[in-house]
C-alpha cells in the first residue's frame, strides 16, 4: 500500500524513477487484480501534471500502476481552465498529497516559444499561438529583449516556464494554495531527461 503523505509520495515516484534508469522496472499493480480493485474508486497517490509528448509516458518512467497517478498533459504543461480544474479535482476530491509539474529536455512547445519570439519570426496557427504564449515570459529572461534562437538555453527556458506555472497555479487556484499552506500538498517541480530516463527536481513547494 503507497503511503499517501507528500514526502512518502515523492520518494514513491523517485523510487520508481530509478527502477526505470536502471532497467529494472516491476510493472506493478498493472494485473486483473488491481484492475478489479480500482474500478469502483480510486486513490492516487499523485498528480503528474507533464507534456503530451509521447516520450513522456508518466506511468512508465516513474513505474506506476493503475489508480496511482492522476495524470493530466498538453503541449508545454500550461496552466488552462481545464487544467486548474483537474488539478482542483485531484485535491479536492482525490486528496492527492503529491502535485509534480514535469518538464522534459528538447520540448516542442518550448522550441516554438524561443523561435516565434526571434525578430521577424513567421507566424504560427492561432490555437499554437495561444497555447505557447504563457511561456513566452520564460524566453524573454533567459534570453532578453532581443531573441536569438540559435543561442537560447532551451533547457533554462524550460525550468523557468515551470516555476511560471507552478506560481500561476497557487495564484489561481485558492484551493490549491491552501492545500500547500496546510501541508496537505507539496508541489515538485522536475525535468525528464530523454537521453536516459532521469528526473531532476528543481523546485519545491512544502514538505517532500
Amino acid at each position: 500500500m503507497i503511503d499517501s503523505r507528500p514526502a512518502e509520495a515523492w520518494a514513491q515516484l523517485q523510487a520508481g524513477n530509478a527502477r526505470f534508469i536502471a532497467g529494472e522496472p516491476q510493472h506493478p499493480r498493472q494485473d486483473a487484480e488491481r484492475r478489479a480493485e480500482t474500478a469502483g474508486s480510486q486513490a492516487p497517490v499523485a498528480t503528474i501534471f507533464g507534456c503530451s509528448d509521447s516520450r513522456l509516458a508518466a506511468e512508465i518512467i516513474f513505474d506506476l500502476g493503475l489508480g496511482d497517478a492522476f495524470v493530466i498533459r498538453n503541449a508545454g504543461q500550461v496552466i488552462s481552465e481545464s487544467v486548474l480544474g483537474s488539478i482542483e479535482y485531484a485535491v479536492a476530491v482525490l486528496h492527492v498529497p503529491l502535485l509534480l509539474v514535469l518538464s522534459h529536455d528538447s520540448c516542442g512547445a518550448v522550441r516554438a516559444a524561443i523561435d516565434t519570439a526571434a525578430p521577424e519570426a513567421d507566424r504560427l496557427p492561432p490555437h499554437i499561438a495561444d497555447l505557447i504564449a504563457p511561456i513566452l515570459p520564460a524566453v524573454r529572461r533567459v534570453a532578453g529583449d532581443v531573441v536569438d534562437p540559435a543561442s537560447v538555453d532551451a533547457s533554462e527556458v524550460g525550468r523557468e516556464h515551470v516555476k511560471d506555472t507552478v506560481s500561476e497555479l497557487l495564484r489561481r487556484s485558492e484551493l490549491v494554495a491552501q492545500a500547500v499552506a496546510d501541508g496537505e500538498l507539496a508541489v515538485v517541480g522536475a525535468n525528464y531527461r530523454l537521453s536516459d530516463g532521469t528526473v531532476t527536481s528543481h523546485l519545491v513547494i512544502g514538505e517532500v
